[in-house]
């Protein structure tokens, strides 16, 4: 890696120093002083960054192509970003999850919340998948994933490189196994159920760790009860909800690889016989299954990133709102309906404000029981709101 001092970027003499100062992780295009030589930096390089009056502000990671020009790395102007110093930050993060987990499975890194802006970094027991998702961390990927060898002693490393977020700081999409090897899809131990994560072919790292409370609290109301789970992947609240006594659970996903590691998955745990699937469109589903008549004791939708952007919030909270409108009348009265956001751009407020109109309009009335978040291994970054994108919503509908 390039030592910090090589490149120089400053900031323009009217923007503000101390939220970088006082730990903001990003430093934007329009802040930056983005003359010819500012715009030659190669992507990823590291540069120091100064306030407008020359005063260092610390060592960034730089890529003139991206909206995001710095992202922090470290306070020290003098910092060196090799195989040593991503030991440091991974090693203060493997403390933290191994005094949450007692089995390895979980997010070793949560990009800037840990230090390494960016950079995810998922573990399924030996095998890590890192997402280099900034220009810096894939310039900078060997001594990663070298480092995340080391300190973990996992011998499998997967780089999994698709994604929105490459594609904004211009690069490649690559997924490929970079050390040890992959056979097949790993079961994954998680509240009593068993998950099967295909590490190369499913959805980002294979498995979302994020649900973990959200499921756990989700178990609590299922037992002796029937459950829908809408947006289900590879059967995150629907096993869960089997492993927490539920009579039975559906799982509805459009996508068929899914459902045959969520059906994979029921079978490991030995709870096949009380869960069925059915794949089609999650809106057209819900549909189908009102005009059924179809009834269930707890509903929980977790859908994709409906707002992934500010462009994207009116639309996307309108199909917030849907989803309730649509799922409210499959709940039984007295019974329950979870609804989850993994939208950065909807805030909690919004979102809640979207789901508890779908209710209503779907003439039900409720109230508010729990409100859910990301586990602890996906820390919120105070300075960053884009960290805390989980919400999940449980209500119960009144009769």
């Amino acid at each position: 890696m390039t030592h910090a001092s090589s490149f120089l970027v400053r900031l323009k003499p009217k923007s503000d120093p101390r939220p970088i100062r006082h730990g903001a992780p990003w430093v934007f295009a329009n802040e930056v002083v983005t003359d010819r030589r500012t715009k030659a930096i190669p992507p990823g390089a590291i540069a120091r960054l100064q306030d407008g009056e020359g005063q260092d502000l610390g060592t960034v990671a730089v890529n003139p192509l991206s909206k995001i020009f710095c992202r922090m790395l470290d306070r020290d102007p003098e910092a060196v970003i090799d195989q040593a110093w991503f030991a440091r930050k991974l090693s203060a993060a493997l403390a933290h999850r191994e005094t949450l987990f007692d089995a390895p499975f979980y997010r070793l890194i949560h990009a800037e919340a840990d230090g390494l802006p960016g950079v995810i970094i998922d573990r399924f027991g030996d095998a890590l998948v890192i997402q280099p998702n900034a220009a810096w961390a894939d310039v900078a990927f060997e001594a990663l994933a070298a480092a995340a060898q080391d300190v973990t002693g996992c011998t499998t490393v997967v780089k999994n490189g698709t994604g929105r977020a490459r594609t904004l700081e211009g690069l490649e999409e690559v997924t490929e196994v970079v050390s040890g090897a992959v056979d097949a899809p790993i079961p994954v131990p998680m509240n009593g159920a068993t998950y099967i994560a295909d590490l190369m072919g499913g959805q980002k790292t294979g498995l979302f760790y994020d649900q973990r409370p959200n499921h756990a609290f989700a178990q609590r109301l299922v037992a002796g009860k029937r459950v829908l789970d809408v947006f289900s992947h590879v059967g995150g609240f629907s096993l869960a909800a089997l492993a927490g006594g539920a009579e039975s659970a559906m799982a509805v996903d459009s996508s068929a690889a899914a459902l045959d590691l969520a059906t994979q998955g029921a079978e490991a745990a030995g709870t096949a016989a009380r869960f069925d699937t059915r794949r089609g469109d999650a809106f057209a589903v819900l549909e189908a299954l009102a005009e059924e008549g179809a009834q269930f004791d707890v509903v929980i939708c977790d859908p994709p990133a409906f707002a992934p952007n500010r462009q994207a919030l009116d639309k996307g909270l309108r199909a917030y709102e849907r989803v309730a409108r649509l799922a409210a009348p499959l709940v039984v009265e007295g019974g329950y309906l979870g609804l989850c956001s993994c939208s950065h751009a909807a805030d909690l407020a919004k979102f809640r404000t979207a789901s508890t109109r779908g209710i209503g309009r779907a003439g039900r009335s409720s109230q508010l029981i729990h409100t859910g978040f990301a586990g602890a291994d996906h820390p919120l970054m105070p300075q960053l709101a884009e960290s805390g994108y989980l919400k999940a919503l449980f209500y119960r509908l009144l009769p």
